[in-house]
């Protein structure tokens, strides 16, 4: 139990890391006013700021004053910000900092710290007009990658299984023919000629799986093992004819039984090798999408769905199990008049890179007075923190399996699973 508690902070932590990675993606400077500095772990913070100080004299050389102003601000509010730290925490720490543009001519000086999920292994100092994230973005890479193989007499399609992604490739068509001979052919001959097809064509698909697989960059700690999948006996055939490349074959994980063999085969695959997959993270997600539907199709069923159903549940502590989109991009923000006491609660759409002054939030109904956002939170914080509080378990759906876009596209990323059934 504490193990697959921490699998899901872990989940909810990547969400919260990929989440601020987008925002600071969108931010752009007016010139090379942004820095981005990597500090690993045994890097010194006193050499850090000794760099710093040395490059906010270097600034005296920038010709232009407003970018030299702005450099200079942003070296001094980094070192201001490192006077809190003894040394880098044990992944070493990414800061992020410059005066950003915030729409028109105004302009906000901005600084983020990260402590990455994985160690930063290099120092490195640099000033561009965006922020270099390159390096957190590959943390955010899946480390756990599988080679997929659907294949009948007829055609193939190879793919991957990245984390929680399923990923066609390319398929292959075969010309191996049907098993009705024209007329003047002899029954040994055709059988001869229709076995070297297949064995061409067989060679065609592992050929095309070699080049895809053997590519995968990282392949001796990422590539975990090949799944095949296809009819009998044309699967058996494929997997004891030795094909594959021999650092594939001794790879291979299983052979299971599939109705399809172009793109739908490589999920129906992923779904029938379950048993084999259960360490990977898109199963465990299947899992309870399926437990979701099983519930929802029950009269009596404890489901619930769309944001208000689901906040009302949370409400009274009726809520076992939270399914959130991990594509989810809104906010819950309060509203408040500046002359009287009215305020009210709503949700936001902030995808698109939509900014929070872009949100119209109209007058005071009471006395016409202008309003402002007074708070303003992720949509996915917001609700999971109320499903800690009634010990809720909360989980981030990736949309790139077949049940996870449904939960995005068909219930507007919001369901639940619930304790007892309500009203609601």
């Amino acid at each position: 139990m504490a193990e697959e508690t921490s699998e899901l902070d872990s989940a909810r932590k990547r969400y919260e890391f990929k989440k601020t990675l987008e925002k600071l993606a969108e931010k752009e400077g007016s010139g090379t006013e942004l820095i981005s500095i990597y500090i690993p772990r045994d890097k010194q913070i006193y050499d850090v700021t000794a760099q710093l100080r040395d490059e906010f004299g270097q600034c005296a050389n920038i010709k232009s004053k407003q970018t030299r102003t702005n450099v200079q601000s942003a070296i001094s509010s980094i070192l201001s910000r490192l006077k809190n730290y003894q040394h880098a925490p044990e992944n070493g720490m990414a800061i992020f900092c410059g005066t950003v543009k915030l729409g028109g001519d105004r302009t906000d000086l901005d600084c983020t710290i990260l402590e990455p999920p994985e160690p930063i292994t290099s120092y490195s100092y640099r000033c561009s007009s965006n922020f270099e994230l390159e390096p957190l973005k590959q943390m955010l890479v899946e480390k756990e990658v599988y080679g997929l193989i659907v294949i009948d007499r007829r055609e193939a399609c190879v793919g991957f299984l990245r984390g929680n992604r399923i990923e066609a490739i390319t398929t292959v068509t075969s010309t191996v023919p049907g098993k009705q001979r024209k007329g003047g052919q002899s029954a040994m001959r055709f059988q001869r000629l229709r076995l070297i097809a297949i064995n061409e064509f067989y060679k065609r698909v592992a050929d095309r799986a070699n080049d895809i697989f053997l590519a995968e960059p990282e392949f001796f700690d990422r590539f975990k093992g090949v799944l095949i999948g296809g009819p009998t006996p044309t699967k058996d055939e494929f997997e004891s004819g030795g094909y594959l490349h021999h650092e594939l074959q001794k790879r291979i994980i299983g052979l299971f039984d599939v109705s399809y063999t172009n793109e739908s085969g490589l999920s129906e695959l992923v779904d029938n090798a379950a048993d084999a997959l259960k360490g990977v993270e898109v199963m465990k997600e299947k899992v309870m999408m399926e437990r979701f539907f099983k519930e929802l199709i029950k009269d009596d069923g404890l489901s619930a769905y769309g944001e208000e159903s689901v906040r009302k549940n949370l409400e009274i502590n009726a809520v076992d199990v939270l399914l959130l989109s991990s594509i989810l991009r809104m906010s819950r923000i309060k509203v408040c008049c500046q002359n009287c006491d009215y305020s009210r609660e709503e949700t936001v759409n902030m995808s698109g890179g939509k900014k929070l002054s872009d949100v119209e939030i109209g007058i005071c109904p009471k006395c016409s007075a202008p309003v402002y956002i007074a708070e303003e939170t992720d949509i996915i914080d917001e609700l999971a923190a109320l499903a800690d509080a009634g010990n809720a378990t909360v989980m981030i759906i990736s949309d790139d399996f077949e049940e996870g876009a449904m939960l995005f596209n068909a219930f507007g990323g919001f369901a639940a699973i619930l304790r007892y059934r309500t009203g609601y």
